[in-house]
């Protein structure tokens, strides 16, 4: 039987950045990965800012940056346009990445840490002590079935975590806080190369937008994400997409290349993230973005501080669920606000008619914002329509 002090269970971003951190503390760290190639298939937009990559430790490397934009562009369904610069549109806005490599390339940083990377290795369940602390996994492999024994286990298994109910965390979601997305990555099209555009109102995405990010002058990922309590049967966010495209003369006549489909979590951040022996990362941990559905910034950041926290219990000897509320409180004090504030926004503005949304953005398109949050984006609206933001005022 074999023994690491770290088990990452995922080697997505966050899960990469989360044993980079423990293994360069001094931890033995082995991620598990259930695929048979770190990155692929790819189950995202592919947008990211710069300006948090320098806190992670992450590098930008050419390799992984397929275009960058200027910023990002709101379309209000009467095709009223409000543009704000990249330094100030959020987490997911600025450089368009090709996600497979960019995955591989945190792996890869993760291996020359000290941590080991084993591919196509599910794990099947957790095992644990007389006491109900969690002390290894059980994993299935090309090589066979075997036991893997640990000081803890990070769970960076995505938002259906099997990792955390195993644990006896609560990661039950609601269907109004579940997004069914699909994107098609199409050639011969002309999007706008400067900007990563998003298109409200519930003719194209009924509790959600329609996105373009370009990855270059002829191509762009296009796609749509809608809140799965709006979908009624199977395949209905790909009719919402095919309509959008339709209606685009620019799009229309374009070729898809790729299609990828997936839930995103857009709820509000899990009550607990850690038991003896046990954390949850990302998507695990719903840190990601209800309002953009974006999670790589937030999970990379959240792992950073995963990582860390896990390297000072190696050194402590202590695994224990109040020793790893320094994760906890880590992330919360860095991430909770603004995850619940977003999340707050999101309930409130998935019920507004096309109208409403109409008058929004041309209030923004006529202010001087200077930052897409929530807070700035509703104290802007209430100057000119009061009325609007009034059952949401307890956001400002």
């Amino acid at each position: 039987m074999e023994e690491f002090d770290v088990v990452v269970v995922g080697a997505g971003p966050a899960g990469s950045i989360t044993a980079k951190y423990a293994a360069m503390g001094g931890a033995t760290v082995l991620m598990l990965e259930k695929r048979q190639e770190v990155g692929s298939p790819v189950r995202c937009g592919e947008g990211i800012a710069r300006k948090w990559i320098d806190e992670v430790g992450i590098r930008l490397d050419k390799r992984w940056i397929a275009h960058e934009v200027k910023g990002a562009k709101l379309v209000s369904p009467d095709g009223t346009e409000f543009r704000i610069d990249e330094e100030h549109a959020g987490s997911e806005v600025g450089t368009i990445i090709e996600r497979d490599i960019f995955d591989k390339a945190l792996a890869e940083d993760a291996v020359k840490a000290g941590a080991e990377l084993r591919l196509k290795s599910a794990v099947r369940s957790l095992t644990f002590e007389e006491s109900g602390k969690v002390n290894g996994v059980k994993v299935e492999s090309l090589e066979g079935t075997y036991e893997v024994k640990a000081g803890a286990v990070v769970g960076v298994d995505g938002f259906e975590s099997q990792i955390g109910r195993w644990g006896g965390i609560n990661t039950s979601i609601k269907p109004n806080d579940i997004t069914s997305a699909i994107q098609y990555r199409m050639v011969d099209i002309e999007p706008d190369p400067d900007y990563a555009e998003f298109f409200l109102g519930t003719t194209w995405a009924p509790g959600g937008y329609v996105w373009i990010f370009p990855k270059s002058e002829t191509s762009a990922n296009v796609g749509v994400g809608i809140l799965l309590s709006n979908v009624n049967e199977p395949g209905d966010a790909r009719k919402y997409l095919n309509k959008f495209i339709e209606n685009r003369p620019y799009l229309k006549k374009g070729k898809v290349i790729e299609i990828v489909s997936g839930g995103v979590p857009v709820s509000a951040p899990l009550d607990e993230t850690v038991k003896d022996g046990l954390l949850l990362v990302g998507d695990a941990a719903r840190q990601t973005n209800p309002l953009t559905r974006g999670g790589i910034a937030n999970g990379c950041i959240a792992g950073k501080i995963a990582g860390e926290t896990l390297s000072e219990a190696v050194k402590e000897g202590d695994f224990s669920s109040s020793f790893l509320m320094r994760y906890e409180n880590g992330w919360r004090e860095r991430l909770e606000e603004e995850l619940y504030r977003d999340w707050m926004a999101k309930e409130k503005l998935i019920g507004l008619n096309d109208d409403t949304l109409n008058k929004m953005i041309s209030v923004l398109s006529e202010s001087d914002i200077d930052e897409l949050s929530v807070y700035r984006i509703l104290e802007e609206i209430r100057k000119r329509y009061p009325e609007l933001v009034r059952e949401i005022e307890d956001l400002l």
